[in-house]
């Protein structure tokens, strides 16, 4: 894992802290701090970061908002 993946992850997860279970915010500091650190992440931490990467980022509820976007539909009959 590159080193710019990692502050990528943690970029991302930095606005979802605050919904973090009391485990998972533990586990999310002790990585923050080793990151702060400088230090590379070994596979397992790396494991740890992508599941709640996953977890928030990626399985979010996206609101969907093309219903703003579309023409009003004209009715075909012309008059």
């Amino acid at each position: 894992m590159s080193r710019k993946e990692q502050k990528n992850y943690f970029e991302i997860l930095k606005r979802y802290e605050r919904k973090f279970e009391p485990k998972e915010t533990e586990m999310y500091k002790i990585l923050v701090m080793r990151n702060k650190d400088d230090e590379d992440l070994d596979k397992l931490a790396m494991d740890k970061l992508r599941l709640l990467y996953e977890k928030y980022h990626v399985n979010r509820e996206r609101k969907n908002y093309d219903h703003l976007f579309k023409k009003p539909e004209e009715n075909s009959e012309n008059q």
